[in-house]
């Protein structure tokens, strides 16, 4: 009993371990939902080029002297305007889509460290933008993060349908006339809000794992998208909660942590997940031969 209390529940009598625990809980479901579209679409250079095109917005607000808040908003403001500006560049076709992910995830990046490098000390004051900082989230921090997250579940699954038909089935999509162009600008929004939202708990970094890790794994346990979102989701959500009380009691960033627990639990997932793993292909191949 004494070990299980230093182990999970002395962490928790701290605040700030509280918060960070909640936030995880939040961020990492709300990734698991949106990376299932990232994987099953192959946007997992688009989730990366959004997570840095937020730097411009949190260093224009750091330099104007905001914190907190202001700073998610503004990385928030930068995110959308990006997958925006990727929707607009990649109508009609006429440029490819990683063409464009491209320009603007270089653009963009190089404007973020342009503004940063005029702060004084700006190495130190916007290291956790790169790296995260959840142990540092407020409560007015959480309550936005909680709104931001049940906006982007909502709206899930108010289009969950049009999502599916225009992910997997764009012939379908024309004859049933949907607007392939603004659903497809709604999503890239959703996938830029849930980056900047994530960006709260393992950085610009890395930040793209929390998409694509969760919901590579639960693919090797479902085949249903709707399946797979909880899956991924329950993914994101524990190894967040695993992570930081890993970094509690092995005193490691909470993002390297986070990030360790979702690859973890990946790589069980590609060698022992039940019909879908490496072991189990390997002794369907031996069984044949036999």
């Amino acid at each position: 009993m004494d070990i299980l209390q230093q182990l999970f529940l002395d962490p928790l009598q701290f605040p700030f371990m509280q918060r960070a625990l909640l936030a995880a809980v939040v961020i990492g479901a709300i990734s698991g939902v949106m990376g299932v579209y990232v994987v099953t679409r192959g946007m997992a250079f688009l989730g990366d080029a959004l997570a840095h095109s937020v730097l411009p917005g949190v260093a224009a607000v750091f330099l104007s002297g905001g914190g907190g808040q202001a700073l998610l908003l503004g990385g928030l403001a930068a995110g959308v305007l990006s997958a925006l500006g990727i929707g607009f560049l990649t109508r009609g076709r006429r440029l490819t889509e990683d063409t464009a992910i491209g320009i603007v995830f270089a653009g963009t990046l190089a404007l973020g460290i342009g503004l940063i490098s005029q702060a004084q000390n700006y190495a130190l004051d916007l290291t956790h933008i790169l790296i995260g900082n959840i142990l540092a989230v407020s409560p007015d921090d959480l309550t936005l993060i909680a709104l931001i997250a049940g906006g982007v579940l909502l709206l899930v699954l108010m289009f969950y349908k049009e999502f599916l038909v225009i992910s997997f089935d764009p012939t379908l999509a024309q004859t049933l006339r949907l607007p392939n162009e603004g659903l497809r600008l709604l999503l890239l929004t959703l996938l830029a809000v849930t980056i900047v939202v994530g960006v709260q708990i393992v950085g610009i970094a890395l930040v793209a794992a929390l998409l694509v890790t969760p919901a590579a794994a639960a693919r090797f346990f479902t085949h249903r998208l709707h399946h797979m979102m909880l899956v991924a989701a329950l993914i994101g959500a524990g190894s967040g909660v695993v992570g930081i009380y890993l970094a509690w009691h092995v005193q490691m960033a909470a993002s390297a942590t986070i990030v360790l627990t979702m690859t973890v639990i990946f790589l069980l997932a590609f060698f022992f997940a039940p019909g879908k793993g490496y072991l189990w292909s390997v002794l369907g191949r031996t069984a044949q031969r036999a």
